[in-house]
């Protein structure tokens, strides 16, 4: 085979091999990882207890969904306090003792941080309604007047992500109506102004006060969202997380804009997101981080990830610039079809932007937001991606998507760069599609009427041992969403040591990226492969070369000479089956 070389994939050799930039991060959702005391939901005693799985795994992080104070309005992405764990993950001794155990096995631990709304518990927000207008208090969210002769329309005409209006209507003390505050997201959401310098302030200290206690960084929610547009001026599109006219459920494509246009001429960017303002704040929490490594080890970085819905890339690269953030999330890989060009497309997209700016490009193809890509490749390709499947959807082809699931993991853990697993993937855990309505708990469901089943499907408790209570999720037969009957032959105990199980597979996998090197590898593409395969050589930190191919067509395909490493599915003959990627030794 013959190689079509990309110097833009190539290894930065004068950079420090810091340990962000190649770690496989692993996200755990603390309400369903493991539940420690009994009540149907997960809580960090529960995940300390199951952190030997992510050694064995051979993961190098674990990234925390928010278990702070929190009234669950949107499953703990409302904050209540954002420096103590609500009583229903446990304590701040507990958290102390997860972080201590995480590090005793060798694991990074990062933590969510929810910065551009807080919950309406929070106290500030509860001091602001006391305040009244034009109160210091109520500066600190965005409360405005509202329009028409009596303020009874709101301040402008922007929707919710979730649904319905961004605007709700607060009862003065007096019990008259009263000023309009915005929530781009939930009503019990506010949204902080990040004008106000008090803002500020109070992050920089909820960073300080989790750095104090050892966490090694944090994954910042609606990170492209702080900052609005001076004014805050109408915008006649629906409001999804990237602003343009995304339609729900519509995914979300890269569109290739030259650097030299991509700061100019963007008539459709959201005036509610990715505004230029965001950078100075970044800028400030990379210095306030570098503080906590001041002999500048880069195995002692603590690390900055942006969740950034940006487009085009070229702007998402801008976070994370030599001093802003460190990564921030792949969505255009994670929603690539299921074709060879687009994928390809992509991934030669996502290292040319990361590269523009000295940055890895981190990977990922599920997290709790998203159907889980063990269903999602099991639908027709092209598709817009659905938020959510339930009863009386389209169901997909499960066999075909546990395949598929396989292979694009495989594809995705040869790339240079970081990447990301969301909890249960490594079981090949498919989406709970028949999940009843009635338990439903993602505020998505409510606030569109029901047009959008929304992410429960996605977040529903690990199984760990088949024949225990809620499949060792903890001893509450009653989990707080239900579990499917067929997560019980995908439990732990199921899989580990039986070759051939996605468990295994995914062991695998992560051991010869270990000790190949490939996170801090090259990658160059065999440019002579049929239409539908993916080929490229993948060459380590340590020199060592790996084949890897993966056929996303219908039909099996010759399969080069060479000593298979791992196959995502059973090789019978001298060919590549479809829907398999192949790790090869020449």
């Amino acid at each position: 085979m013959t190689f079509h070389p990309a110097a833009s994939h190539a290894r930065d050799h004068a950079a420090p091999a810091a340990w962000w930039r190649h770690a496989v991060i692993y996200q755990v959702y603390p309400r369903s990882w493991a539940d420690g005391n009994a009540d149907g939901v997960g809580d960090l005693p529960g995940i300390t207890s199951r952190l030997p799985h992510l050694r064995e795994l051979g993961v190098d992080a674990l990234w925390l969904s928010p278990f702070y104070v929190s009234p669950m309005a949107d499953a703990g992405y409302d904050v209540a306090d954002y420096t103590d764990v609500d009583p229903v993950f446990g304590t701040l001794a507990d958290a102390d003792a997860l972080l201590a155990r995480a590090h005793e096995l060798g694991l990074r631990v990062i933590v969510d941080l929810v910065p551009n709304h807080t919950s309406d518990e929070h106290a500030w927000f509860q001091a602001a309604l006391a305040a009244g207008p034009g109160s210091a208090e109520r500066a600190r969210y965005h409360f405005r007047d509202g329009q028409g002769e009596d303020g009874s329309e709101p301040p402008n005409n922007w929707s919710s992500v979730f649904g319905g209006p961004a605007w709700t209507r607060v009862t003065e003390a007096d019990g008259a109506p009263g000023q309009w505050y915005l929530h781009l997201f939930d009503p019990k959401q506010p949204d902080l102004d990040w004008d106000n310098p008090e803002v500020r302030a109070m992050f920089e200290q909820v960073l300080r006060f989790w750095l104090d206690r050892g966490v090694d960084g944090f994954r910042v929610d609606v990170a492209h969202g702080l900052v609005k547009a001076e004014g805050l001026p109408d915008w006649h599109e629906r409001t999804g997380m990237l602003g343009s006219a995304e339609k729900p459920g519509e995914p979300h494509t890269s569109v290739d804009v030259p650097e030299h246009e991509a700061a100019h001429d963007e008539p459709d960017r959201a005036p509610m997101w990715d505004q230029d303002g965001v950078h100075e704040i970044y800028r400030s929490w990379r210095r306030l981080l570098e503080e906590y490594n001041p002999e500048d080890d880069p195995q002692q970085d603590r690390i900055l990830c942006a969740e950034a819905w940006v487009q085009p890339v070229e702007r998402a690269a801008r976070y994370v610039r030599r001093d802003e953030m460190h990564q921030a999330f792949n969505f255009d890989f994670l929603q690539a079809a299921w074709h060879a060009k687009d994928l390809r497309e992509v991934i030669d997209h996502s290292l040319a932007a990361a590269g523009s700016v000295g940055a890895p490009s981190t990977w990922v193809l599920s997290n709790h937001d998203v159907v889980r890509h063990a269903s999602r490749l099991g639908l027709p390709v092209g598709q817009p991606r659905p938020n959510g499947i339930g009863i009386g959807d389209e169901q997909p082809n499960a066999v075909l998507g546990l395949r598929r699931a396989r292979a694009a993991t495989a594809l995705m853990l040869a790339l240079p760069g970081s990447a990301y697993l969301y909890q249960g993937e490594e079981l090949g855990l498919p989406e709970h599609t028949a999940l009843p309505d009635t338990v439903r708990q993602d505020p998505t469901w409510s606030r569109s009427g029901g047009a959008e089943r929304g992410r429960d499907g996605c977040r529903i408790p690990m199984p760990w041992e088949a024949g225990a209570t809620a499949l060792g999720f903890g001893d509450q037969a009653a989990t707080w969403l239900p579990q499917p009957e067929i997560y019980r032959a995908l439990a732990v105990d199921r899989q580990a040591g039986v070759p051939g199980s996605t468990l295994e597979l995914y062991r695998t996998l992560l051991t010869l990226r270990r000790e190949l090197g490939l996170g801090l590898g090259e990658l160059r593409w065999l440019d002579d492969t049929p239409e539908e395969v993916l080929g490229m050589q993948c060459t380590g930190s340590g020199g060592a070369a790996v084949t890897v191919l993966a056929n996303l067509g219908e039909q099996a395909v010759p399969l080069p000479p060479g000593e298979v490493l791992v196959s995502t599915s059973t090789l019978t003959d001298s060919s590549l089956p479809a829907d398999t990627t192949i790790w090869l030794r020449s």
